[in-house]
């Protein structure tokens, strides 16, 4: 685990597991006259669990190595955290590199970037987001 700190959040790297579902978003039912000038992204669910590595995570979100989800996707996910346990929770596809990539550093390797995704979390139990925060906290 080390730490990257050059994000809004600071967040920790990880290679741990991760589990990710696709699960698009509740149907609802508006007013005929708002339905008429109402539009929302409703990325279709795809139902099926893949599974990824959690590469770093913060309070507010984390980045997971593997399939690029479409943009805006809802998410179900589970992950071991450690000192804590499982973690479940629901989030959204925030950004994604669709390939893996290299960026060149001056005097340095090029640094190598798995493709995958950034996950918002919309949802997470309040200790594991605590269980995070003590964890992100101990490697600054």
């Amino acid at each position: 685990m080390t730490k990257t700190d050059n994000r809004n959040a600071t967040r920790v790297a990880l290679n741990a597991p991760i589990l990710i579902e696709s699960i698009g978003q509740p149907q609802i039912e508006l007013h005929p006259a708002l339905a008429s000038v109402y539009t929302r992204v409703n990325p279709e669910p795809s139902g099926d669990k893949f599974p990824g590595i959690l590469r770093d995570l913060s309070t507010n979100g984390a980045f997971v190595a593997g399939e690029a989800l479409p943009l805006l996707s809802r998410i179900a996910f589970s992950f071991e955290l450690e000192d804590f346990g499982r973690v479940e929770g629901i989030g959204w596809t925030m950004w994604r590199r669709e390939e893996d990539c290299e960026i060149p550093r001056d005097g340095m390797d090029a640094a190598k970037l798995p493709r995958g995704f950034g996950i918002l979390f919309e949802a997470i139990p309040l200790d594991a987001r605590l269980a995070i925060h003590r964890m992100v906290q101990r490697t600054s």
